[in-house]
């Protein structure tokens, strides 16, 4: 029996809301770490990185309760989301949707050190033992890279990257190509569990948008003998998390707000991750 745990994007709060799900599950006595398969996509990449360096889940969840008021919110940079939405729904295929964000990553002005902002959130700067594998896509082709430990590249890089958002970060260059955000094509990247039996995605964002996959459309690779669990924001989590995934002041009721929803999802996966 081999299982995949399957970690999605969605912000900062993501993050955190991620953290506070998986802090339930782990309190449920549901021990997700001895998944044969661990993939981590935008945000997740990050979640996963964190939980496979042997930190404990109370100690990364607790820290996402801390006073937050230091800490700069940020935001997108004004019309981006009309150009996101422009290309999703005009452009033909996931691959020549994420060619144009493409473009739109290697125009983004260098606001910041963003490999120094994802180190410092790694408990670890090498690559866990576990089958950890970080998604990002190739910001000239549009195509999806897959890096694990046997990659050739830092585990910070790889995580750098794969939480760049176009217009937000700037691209990754990693083994002599520019890499970013692992969600522009698929906030999941599910597709990545194929053949595993049993198969649970975490995820703040599961619906598709235009060239964008849903998580629907990436379940639809997987085998029909693989049982497969979706846990996605509630009300209560999505009114936590708010509009702005940036919202660094919103890190703590959005991990409150994933640890409370597991509560109702304990038995089905249990039932699964026996």
């Amino acid at each position: 029996m081999t299982r995949a745990l399957v970690l999605g994007g969605g912000g900062v709060t993501g993050i955190a809301w991620e953290l506070g799900v998986l802090a339930g599950l782990a309190q449920g006595g549901i021990r997700l770490m001895s998944a044969d398969l661990i993939v981590g996509t935008s945000a997740g990449s990050l979640v996963a990185a964190q939980i496979t360096s042997g930190t404990p889940l109370e100690t990364l969840y607790a820290k996402e309760l801390q006073d937050t008021a230091a800490e700069p919110s940020a935001g997108l940079p004004r019309g981006w989301l009309a150009r996101f939405a422009w290309n999703a729904f005009t452009s033909r295929s996931t691959q020549s949707f994420a060619k144009r964000m493409g473009k739109v990553a290697m125009n983004t002005p260098a606001a910041r050190d963003a490999r120094a902002v994802i180190g410092a959130c790694l408990p670890s700067q090498t690559w866990p033992d576990h089958n950890l594998r970080i998604t990002a896509v190739n910001a000239s082709t549009g195509e999806l890279a897959v890096f694990d430990r046997a990659s050739g590249v830092e585990l910070a890089d790889a995580v750098t990257a794969s939480c760049a958002v176009p217009g937000y970060s700037q691209p990754v260059t990693m083994l002599g190509e520019r890499y970013m955000d692992g969600g522009m094509g698929s906030g999941t990247n599910a597709t990545l569990a194929r053949g595993y039996d049993q198969v649970l995605v975490i995820a703040p964002t599961v619906s598709g948008f235009g060239a964008m996959k849903s998580v629907k459309f990436d379940l639809k690779a997987l085998s029909d003998d693989s049982s497969v669990v979706v846990i996605s924001p509630d009300a209560q989590a999505r009114k936590a998390i708010g509009a702005n995934v940036f919202d660094a002041s919103r890190r703590g009721p959005s991990a409150e707000a994933g640890r409370a929803q597991v509560s109702r999802a304990l038995e089905s996966i249990a039932a699964m991750w026996a």
